[in-house]
């Protein structure tokens, strides 16, 4: 991998992260493009997630030091119950993420990786759909029960293709959360989880550097921070006031570029 190619991949993350139509999958999709290949497939694209939250605790900061501050209070408050609706929401793709991490590697490396793109893609534009259409009563906060089902909705998206925020999102509209409270949750229950795992890569991630090569796997992390940051503020208002319904359009037509443009 270039230092070229690496900075173009992470301008794609840092800018597809924010948008509900899967950062994983317009990831493969560009390697595709860039005739990329490369050997440890999970370690790259989890440097390049990671940059991409950290991008979002720049931008969100005010939120997590006000969550933060709450800790330390003596009595129980509304910042130490959603702390622990965030990591009752991490369960499930902690453990996904420890028993399926292999398998998840196995399938980026698949010579089909983009007909599974390209059909969780279409699985994507159904959900937002679904949640666009629908209209349950709209509740002022997540639930623990919510946090759970919406945390088991982001492991199902460990999936190549189907978007991790468009899953979540949906899934708390269709839950009845506001589309900006879910918004803001979405972003931040994915924080610890991509971080562990990129602790994870380094501790045993000697042979996968050498695959990459140390330079491009910084100048990646690198531009997917900075677009990331440039990004976050903006698309997180698009989001909130958008219709889910051209998010859904969008992945659809994706989708089906990338299921027929892998039996070309």
């Amino acid at each position: 991998m270039t230092i070229i190619e690496s900075i173009i991949l992470g301008a794609v993350q840092g800018l597809t992260e924010f948008l509900p139509v899967s950062s994983s999958g317009h990831l493969q999709i560009a390697k595709a493009l860039l005739g990329v290949e490369i050997e440890e497939n999970l370690l790259f694209d989890v440097t390049l997630h990671a940059a991409t939250v950290l991008s979002t605790i720049v931008i969100l900061w005010a939120e997590i030091k006000r969550l933060l501050m709450g800790v330390f209070s003596r009595h129980f408050n509304e910042e130490q119950a959603y702390i622990i609706k965030l990591i009752i929401s991490m369960i499930p793709i902690g453990i996904v993420g420890f028993f399926f991490k292999d398998h998840i590697n196995e399938m980026l490396e698949s010579p089909y990786i983009l007909t599974i793109v390209g059909a969780m893609l279409l699985l994507t534009a159904a959900l937002l759909s679904f949640a666009y259409y629908a209209h349950p009563r709209q509740k002022e906060e997540i639930s623990y029960r919510d946090a759970f089902i919406i945390g088991l909705s982001q492991a199902v998206a460990a999936m190549p293709g189907l978007s991790r925020s468009g899953t979540t999102i949906a899934t708390g509209i269709l839950l009845g959360n506001k589309k900006s409270v879910i918004a803001q949750f979405s972003f931040l229950m994915v924080l610890a989880p991509i971080m562990g795992e990129m602790l994870l890569e380094i501790a045993d991630g000697e042979m996968a550097l050498d695959s990459i090569g140390t330079l491009p796997l910084i100048c990646g992390f690198l531009s997917s921070f900075t677009v990331g940051c440039l990004a976050c503020k903006f698309i997180i208002n698009i989001v909130n006031r958008g219709k889910l319904i051209w998010f859904a359009a969008y992945c659809a037509i994706v989708g089906t570029v990338a299921i027929v443009s892998n039996f070309i």
